[in-house]
This record gives structure tokens, sequence and C-alpha cells, in this order.
């Protein structure tokens, strides 16, 4: 049932095959700020009701009337849903470019989401929140406001800024060639799961508070490897045997977009420009289909900011002035022996 404030309204769907068709015409107009959601969302519409994931999720709508005959205008969608390892953080996107966001609009919507979201889970659920750094901060001081609970000790869990390649702006310079290695650049199959997983450890390790212990590493390679979302960088160590040295995982797609959300290269064989070779490599693949590759970089990682800009994702340069469409995006955590914590 809808609820009614005086100048927007908020639905609450318990599945993704209800969703409104204007959810889905601003997820396909705005396909990488709504990346965090739509894939997922898109997934979900296609899976059984009887599905137990997918009967968990929830998605909460904020729209604001149209006057006179005018349509109404989307505001926010807020998802609430299950990953295949644990529950996900609290998503919420925003057709409203960032230079547009208003409090006096956004500061009350956010309010109606957080009543209809309180009305279908239990404070413990909301763990953490990622979305636009305003809204993150908004939603963060307007949840502990209504419930009690406030942020972590150490709240900010990612702080990082949304950049895209394209074929137009992909470079095809090489890194380093490594001398006397032969080496190659593929999808993973089912024989890497041992040796992807210790890189799944390794990136979890480095991605407090989401760790993971081994036999969880374990799950996420295979889900990865089986969904052909996992890439890997092998170079041969002798005669006889290749390892792994870097892994890619692509893991939110789109009709036009796709998502890098990890990339990590074992310690061993860093400063080979084995990740930046791995990531034009997957990312040229994808272009193939794709309009645009996106990825989140962490402002306190220049480093990988520095590979990613070689590689041809956009706002990245120093001193660079603002870009259409890279914009900061805030992950913040909720007091820890309150909540129950998920994972992504």
């Amino acid at each position: 049932m809808p609820s009614l404030a005086s100048t927007h309204t908020i639905n609450v769907y318990k599945s993704a095959r209800d969703l409104p068709l204007e959810v889905w015409e601003a997820f396909h107009a705005h396909p990488r700020n709504s990346n965090i959601i739509y894939p997922h969302a898109s997934k979900a519409k296609q899976q059984s009701r009887s599905n137990p994931n997918v009967e968990r999720d929830t998605w909460i709508v904020c729209t604001t009337p149209g006057g006179r005959g005018r349509s109404s205008s989307l505001d926010f969608v807020l998802s609430c849903t299950e990953g295949p390892l644990d529950s996900y953080p609290i998503f919420i996107f925003t057709p409203i470019p960032i230079s547009h966001l208003d409090p006096n609009h956004y500061r009350p919507r956010l309010r109606g989401l957080i009543h209809a979201l309180q009305e279908c889970v239990p404070p413990e659920r909301v763990f953490s929140v990622f979305s636009l750094n305003p809204i993150s901060r908004a939603f963060a001081d307007i949840w502990t406001h209504q419930t009690g609970i406030g942020l972590d000790d150490d709240p900010i869990y990612y702080e990082a800024k949304l950049t895209y390649c394209t074929k137009a702006t992909l470079t095809h310079i090489r890194p380093d060639v490594l001398q006397n290695t032969t080496y190659r650049l593929r999808l993973a199959n089912e024989r890497d799961v041992p040796e992807a997983a210790k890189l799944c450890h390794g990136f979890a390790a480095v991605s407090e508070p989401f760790t993971l212990n081994k036999e969880q590493a374990i799950q996420e390679a295979a889900h990865l490897i089986r969904n052909k979302q996992l890439w890997v960088h092998d170079v041969m160590v002798s005669d006889f045997r290749s390892e792994i040295a870097s892994i890619v995982a692509v893991t939110r797609t789109s009709e036009t977009v796709a998502s890098v959300t990890k990339v990590f290269t074992d310690p061993r064989w860093r400063h080979y420009g084995c990740a930046e070779r791995l990531t034009r490599h997957v990312t040229q693949c994808l272009l193939e289909s794709k309009d645009s590759v996106m990825l989140y970089v962490a402002h306190n990682n220049p480093a990988a900011a520095k590979v990613y800009h070689r590689v041809g994702f956009v706002g990245l340069a120093p001193g660079l002035g603002p870009v259409e469409g890279v914009d900061s995006w805030l992950e913040l955590g909720f007091d820890r022996n309150l909540v129950d914590l998920g994972h992504w």
C-alpha cells in the first residue's frame, strides 16, 4: 500500500516482478548509477518466488507526483536484498544528478523510505548503507535518530569514486612484459577454485569488515567461476606448473554496463603489471558487448587509481576537474554490537 505525504509517495515491493515500469525505465536510463541495484533486480525478476533469497528481498520506491497532468518523477529506489554469501547493505539509487541534490528535497524522502524500511525489517538487518556520499550521510543521520543505533566506531567502510571506461577511452598501452615468463589471461574454470579462493581470501582480508574465512572464500570462488564471473592472469612458473597471479571479478552486468567488482594480485606478483594487464584485457572483452565498464576505486587507494587511469577509466587523472558521471560514493556502517553484519 502506498504511503502518502504532502509532496511524495512511498511504495514497498516484496518482488522485483512488481516494480513499476518507471523504475525499470530509470534503471535503463542510468545504468551506471543504478548498477548497485539494477542487475540484482533483473535477476530476481526472472527467479522463482520460492527462491529463499528472493523471498527476503524488499524494494522501496519514492516518487514525487507530477502536477497539472504530468507523470510522477522517480526520486529514490532503496533495496534491502540478499547476496550469494549473506545479506547485502542497504543500497540507494537516485536518478537525480549529485549536483542537483537538495537536502530540503531528499531528507523528507529519506525519512519516508526509513519509516517504510522499519516496517519491513528488524533494525539489526541494517548493518550499512551505500549510496552517493550525501545520501548515505543523511540516511545514517536519520536512521540513528529513528532507531537509536549509531554508527560504528570506524564507520567509513568504503569511500570510493565511481569511474567508467568506454571504447573511446580504453587505452592500448602494454605494461612491462614479464621477462622470460609465459602468461595467459582467461576466464577461470573449476580447476582454479583452490588458487582463486586464496586470492578471494586475500581481497577480503583487506576489505574490513567484510572478511572471509577459508571455507567462505572457497564458496565465493566457486560461485564466481560457476557463473563465469571470474578472470585470471596465470603465469608459468615451470615447464609443468602455472599459478594465478591476479584475479578480476565482474559480478553486476546489465544490457549496456558491466561492473568490475574485485581486482586482486598475489603479493608475490605485484609490480609486474599483472592487475593492469588483466583489467585491460577484461575491459576490452566486455566492451565487445557493453557500452561501458564501471568500477569503484577507493579514495585511499591511489595505486589502484593509477592502474585504472592507465587502462582508460575516466576522472582519475591527478588534478583533473570534475567529470560527469564520476561521483563519490560512501558506505557507512552501523554499530556492529547491535547489527547482524552481512557481506558484499
